[in-house]
């Protein structure tokens, strides 16, 4: 997977127990940014200082670290991957998760509904979401401890499971009362996530207003953020929509993305879900996010909600049906010391990083 000149994915790192500070990915070593760009933005613990200058300076920074690189300058502030330590890149402000996916909303339907449409009326008209809890947002590599919640009664989840999806982070806000404007204005760039859920303590809880406890306990993100610009290369039209959207919901641009999403438990590839087939895209759930005046912030964070395809779902619940068809290793849901990975990469094989964590037991009260 490439992490080449045409990708440069941005992150924070340490070394040696020292402040962290912001650098980008070149194959396997991180590129110190500050001693090379003679810019103190970039020894800041996180990226938001810099996603805030906006669209300008994004470009003008990687089209002048990709002119220093290829003059084969900056090779005295390469450092080895492997002598790094890797920090959440972004402070979070505010974190929605969408629920993009049609086959992903058709199989929870038919699986919870069987009686009634898989669909609810308005999925087709706008993206449907929620916000999360920017708080529990944590790097690729951290343990997820298994939450308790009521199920209806109380005690750890039985049903773990996963979301595989894409994130956007927002790098330039935007004013309250006014919508947002074109999407790659605002957007800095992509992460993966996976929205860890409990779908126990999900199905007790969310009638009628919606997920709560069974997702708010973690969501792990990738610690590569890929910027837009690297993106354009696997940029696709969209699926079509029927009905036609709203107005404030037309696509301007093209803004979906081919991406071929890989899920690994414990090492075996369980699912290949596919991005590009999504429903709705990034500019949309952008567009419907602050269509009611509601303003972006540097460092928010939103997600496509689980990326399934009709034969690759993007959890656990869609892969072994709520645990009427138990994967080959017997199991349907999360066990206590599995690990999760999930990667992504575009057509040319350009790499979106990766997002693991490893289930710790519960912790009884």
């Amino acid at each position: 997977m490439s992490f080449g000149l045409d990708n440069l994915p941005y992150g924070v790192f340490s070394v040696d127990g020292g402040k962290p500070r912001v650098g980008v990915r070149l194959e396997d070593q991180v590129l110190d940014l500050a001693p090379l760009l003679g810019d103190d933005v970039f020894r800041e613990p996180t990226l938001n200082p810099f996603m805030a200058r906006g669209r300008g300076a994004w470009r003008a920074t990687r089209g002048r670290v990709q002119d220093l690189l290829a003059d084969d300058r900056g090779a005295e502030h390469l450092i080895p991957l492997d002598r790094v330590r890797l920090h959440l890149p972004i402070d979070v402000a505010d974190y929605v998760d969408f629920y993009a996916s049609l086959e992903h909303a058709s199989n929870l339907g038919r699986m919870f509904r069987p009686d009634e449409e898989p669909l609810k009326p308005n999925w087709r008209h706008l993206p449907v979401g929620y916000h999360g809890r920017a708080g529990t947002v944590v790097v690729s590599g951290t343990e997820i401890r298994r939450p308790c919640g009521q199920r209806p009664s109380f005690g750890p989840s039985a049903k773990l499971d996963i979301e595989a999806e894409v994130g956007f982070v927002v790098g330039a806000g935007s004013e309250l009362c006014r919508p947002a404007g074109a999407f790659d204005e605002h957007v800095f760039g992509v992460v993966l996530v996976n929205d860890w859920s409990a779908r126990d303590i999900q199905a007790w809880e969310y009638v009628p207003l919606g997920p709560f406890l069974g997702k708010s306990f973690a969501t792990s993100i990738s610690a590569w953020v890929t910027p837009l610009d690297a993106l354009d290369h696997a940029r696709v039209g969209g699926r079509e929509q029927d009905p036609a959207p709203l107005d404030y919901l037309r696509r301007n641009a093209e803004w979906g993305l081919d991406l071929a999403l890989e899920v690994r438990l414990n090492g075996e590839v369980v699912s290949t879900p596919p991005y590009r087939d999504m429903y709705w895209t990034p500019d949309q759930m952008l567009a419907h996010m602050t269509v009611n005046g509601a303003s972006l912030r540097t460092g928010d964070l939103y997600a496509s909600g689980t990326v399934s395809g009709e034969d690759s779902p993007g959890s656990l619940i869609e892969l072994t049906w709520n645990g009427a068809r138990p994967m080959k290793s017997g199991q349907s849901f999360l066990e206590d010391g599995d690990e999760v990975t999930i990667t992504a990469t575009t057509p040319s094989g350009l790499s979106l990083g990766e997002v693991t964590g490893r289930i710790l037991p519960a912790t009884v009260r």
